[in-house]
């Protein structure tokens, strides 16, 4: 097979340094390009990647289930200890910290307003 993955997902901010920092606070991702100019790349533990690029344009509004991508889910294996960090930072909760059948998945935003989507799975799909 010639596709091997997805090497990343890039994320448009008028504040990339602030952003990608805050992203290497949260998550501890570690930073592994810098074009110095405002774009970033950050990797995960399990080598998945983010790029923070400048934004040229205004965003429109989107709802929730308005076609597109609407979340970036961050697997973590202290569920609880993740969550007790994220609201200590006070970000915007989309929905409670909720569990079923073992699968615990929390919904915030960032400081950008992307949403975010914990998730620990006690059996990977």
């Amino acid at each position: 097979m010639m596709v091997k993955g997805i090497e990343h997902l890039a994320i448009f901010s008028n504040d990339t340094a602030a952003l990608k920092n805050w992203y290497m606070e949260m998550f501890g991702f570690e930073q592994v390009y810098d074009n110095g100019k405002g774009t970033y790349f950050l990797k995960a533990q399990d080598g998945g990647m983010l790029e923070f690029v400048t934004a040229e344009e205004v965003a429109s509004a989107q709802g929730a289930k308005t076609s597109g991508i609407r979340h970036i889910a961050i697997a973590v294996s202290d569920f609880e200890g993740m969550v007790e960090k994220l609201m200590t930072e006070s970000v915007g909760v989309v929905s409670e910290p909720a569990e079923s059948n073992g699968i615990k998945t929390f919904f915030f935003r960032d400081i950008d307003g992307n949403v975010l989507h914990l998730i620990f799975r006690p059996n990977p799909l």
